[in-house]
């Protein structure tokens, strides 16, 4: 007989075949690749797209032979194993690829939008912080310092006549400086319970551990800042694209069709994703489904807004990408900073992303109105709303 485990995932494989129809004949597609691809990824819910196409097989079914994805546990230890070689794919946060391709020099794309959303700034229960404007004189921890949860956090910062500064945690802030620091995503729940820190800004399911378990609170969803804003995204080095352009495709709609189907399939999505499914995230069911649930109004400034606590939609919106550029030109990090001021936005933006496989993945699924509302005369644009109040 099957055990549960065998017989959860053969159901969800099977699901997710007869759900989609038009997605068949992909299922018999010859096993064709002859190199193994390699993934990697941190254990957030960004990863969720890599992590379900690996699970539903759905690379398999594009005819490529994937390895199961590694998990690490930060950001910096993901891109320089990204940058030795040691994985083909993975998701980054979206500037972390600009600062590789225009400070760094390395040849760097960026192939689709992972998720939309999908973040929080998170603080503790007794903290006294309902807003930006009690962030000052504290303590907040960011994944990494090219992260949209940086960019949009000083945002806020700013908006309230507060400054951010980067200096050891043992020094003296004055009333309106906001000290920052890099932490890893694991680690930030345990920093907070400990009182070492007042508050993070990271994704999910960090956010969802800490207010099931350590009775946190969400101060601000980072989608109700900014409406449905890309977070990770597919990379690739240009390299290994221009080598391997059909397995780039292959991969790319079956990351395409990954999102399609956790779109319609939360709960489901939770549990793969769960160490009560298939494991490849360490946390209970309990704690993802969380992620996967609508905000309820009232955690929301913008709940007109109906956006998701993490949203999939892969085309990567040059509006989007124009605007991160931008914006982290003045978000204050470490290091130099210069070549952000020689960056031409849109020439950079235009540099940066490769939109032609995922194009041809939304194609093949009928547009992007499958994913989204969007301008029918103009599908492949938008206005970026952002608010923090």
């Amino acid at each position: 007989m099957d055990s549960p485990s065998h017989s959860r995932r053969r159901f969800l494989k099977t699901a997710a075949a007869t759900g989609a129809g038009l997605f068949l004949p992909r299922a018999l597609t010859a096993f064709a690749a002859s190199e193994t691809l390699k993934i990697g990824y941190l254990p957030i819910t960004d990863a969720t797209p890599l992590l379900v196409a690996h699970g539903l097989g759905y690379f398999s079914e594009e005819g490529l032979a994937v390895e199961k994805p590694v998990m690490v546990r930060s950001w910096e230890i993901l891109a320089e194993s990204f940058l030795a070689g040691k994985f083909d794919l993975t998701h980054l946060l979206f500037p972390i690829p600009m600062w590789l391709r225009f400070k760094q020099g390395v040849p760097v794309k960026v192939l689709a939008w992972d998720h939309t959303n999908g973040s929080a700034l998170t603080v503790r229960g007794d903290s006294g912080i309902y807003g930006f404007k009690d962030l000052g004189g504290r303590q907040i921890a960011v994944p990494y310092w090219y992260s949209m949860h940086n960019l949009l956090l000083q945002m806020g910062i700013r908006s309230h006549g507060l400054t951010p500064v980067i200096r050891p945690q043992s020094a003296k802030l004055e009333k309106h400086e906001v000290n920052l620091f890099i932490l890893p995503p694991p680690d930030m729940p345990t920093a907070l319970l400990g009182k070492k820190i007042d508050g993070y800004i990271v994704a999910d399911p960090f956010n969802a551990l800490a207010e099931i378990k350590f009775n946190a609170r969400i101060m601000r969803f980072c989608g109700d800042i900014w409406k449905d804003h890309p977070c990770c995204v597919i990379v690739a080095q240009e390299n290994f694209i221009n080598k391997n352009k059909s397995r780039v495709q292959k991969a790319v709609n079956a990351i395409v069709r990954a999102q399609d189907w956790c779109i319609r399939n939360p709960g489901e999505t939770a549990h793969l994703l769960s160490r009560d499914g298939e494991g490849y995230l360490p946390f209970p069911k309990e704690v993802l489904a969380r992620v996967f649930e609508t905000p309820r109004p009232d955690q929301l400034v913008h709940p007109d807004w109906k956006v998701a606590r993490i949203g999939f939609q892969p085309f990567p919106f040059p509006s989007a990408t124009e605007f991160i550029l931008d914006r982290m030109k003045q978000t204050l990090v470490e290091g130099d900073t210069l070549f952000l001021k020689d960056l031409h936005t849109e020439k950079a933006a235009a540099d940066l992303v490769d939109e032609s496989f995922v194009g041809k993945a939304l194609d093949d699924m009928g547009g992007l109105k499958r994913f989204c509302a969007c301008d029918i005369e103009k599908p492949y644009t938008r206005e970026e709303t952002v608010e923090i109040n």
